[in-house]
């Protein structure tokens, strides 16, 4: 069963939620502890090529698939033979196996390498390291691995992670601080910048610059400014919308900030398949409504054909703000890791 995220996770001051918090807290502990040991005892595998990890420290909503996307695509601009690779949450197959938009659902390798798919090579495996392999023996020069911040199996040549900027109407990236369950953090802040080598915050729609008290946060680590940009307007016209990710709030305040006409929207799980009855429901809101459906990217390809064609997505990608200075961070990080 999937639940949808607290948002009271991500309030800075811990008012909301106060007594839940109070009584996941040792949970948390647990969580904090079995994390740090099972980090801590692994030894990482040299694989034979590159790999970026890009990662965040909270259970979702950070943008890390955006950012790694445009990575990839960095990368493959310049030349390079880029393959991502994920775990496949979401999806029943265990890996190592290349996607194909063409024969695999989102039900088979989950949706965002079957997103990620549509761009280049994309690979999903529980055993990131066999993943890995499988992709250099298929042609990998750089595997961008996706969601790998906490994966101490593989030997990494660059860790990026992700956090997201939005810090409008007291919401902060990591809450309070407190670990799953009590909070959205995968481990501590410091815990987790320790083996970082960069950090990109990425800023949503209406968001000029990140707030400096969260910036300095990170220091003496490099920072890059992303920002999240639509691709194309929102469609014209009254519209419902729905979301199935970490924090489907963003999506619907993303949305109005870009001028759509959201008469009605539905948060619904991160990474949820949406129900026949769910569907319906969806379907006659739109319609009391006079509207069109809308979603994300991410959102549209876990539908059937048949859903597809009922929805418009609304697709967005991670912008650098300075995207000279981020290639030569990448590329000086590579070539170290070929010395």
């Amino acid at each position: 069963m999937m639940l949808k995220t607290p948002r009271w996770w991500y309030a800075r001051r811990p008012a909301p939620g106060r007594v839940v918090r109070a009584l996941l807290t040792p949970l948390s502990w647990l969580w904090a502890a079995v994390t740090a040991r099972r980090l801590r005892k692994a030894v990482p595998e040299d694989v034979g090529g590159p790999v970026i990890s890009v990662g965040n420290l909270t259970m979702g909503g950070s943008g890390k698939t955006p950012v790694a996307r445009e990575i990839m695509r960095l990368l493959r601009q310049d030349g390079l033979s880029v393959h991502g690779l994920s775990r496949g949450h979401g999806g029943r197959e265990r890996g190592p196996l290349r996607v194909d938009p063409a024969l695999h659902s989102a039900l088979d390798v989950g949706d965002e390498p079957l997103m990620l798919a549509h761009d280049g090579p994309q690979w999903i495996a529980r055993d990131r390291a066999a993943g890995a392999r499988s992709a250099l023996a298929a042609g990998a020069g750089i595997i961008v691995m996706d969601d790998g911040h906490q994966n101490p199996t593989l030997r990494k040549a660059l860790s990026l992670v992700v956090v997201d900027g939005e810090t409008r109407d007291g919401e902060w990236p990591f809450g309070d601080g407190r670990v799953f369950p009590a909070g959205p953090m995968r481990e501590p802040l410091k815990a987790g910048l320790a083996r970082a080598d960069g950090v990109v915050i990425l800023l949503p729609q209406g968001l000029e610059r990140p707030d400096p008290e969260l910036e300095a946060l990170f220091a003496p680590l490099p920072v890059f400014i992303a920002r999240l940009r639509a691709q194309e307007a929102p469609p014209e016209g009254p519209l419902v919308g729905f979301a199935g990710i970490a924090k489907p709030w963003r999506v619907e305040r993303d949305l109005r900030a870009a001028g759509a006409d959201l008469r009605n929207f539905v948060p619904l799980a991160d990474h949820a398949t949406v129900s026949e009855a769910s569907f319906a429901h969806l379907v006659a809101c739109a319609r009391d409504e006079g509207a069109r459906l809308v979603t994300t990217e991410k959102d549209w390809v876990r539908l059937s054909p048949a859903r597809r064609a009922q929805v418009t997505p609304w697709r967005v990608r991670a912008v650098l703000a300075d995207e000279a200075r981020f290639l030569v961070f990448l590329r000086d990080r590579l070539g170290q890791s070929r010395r």
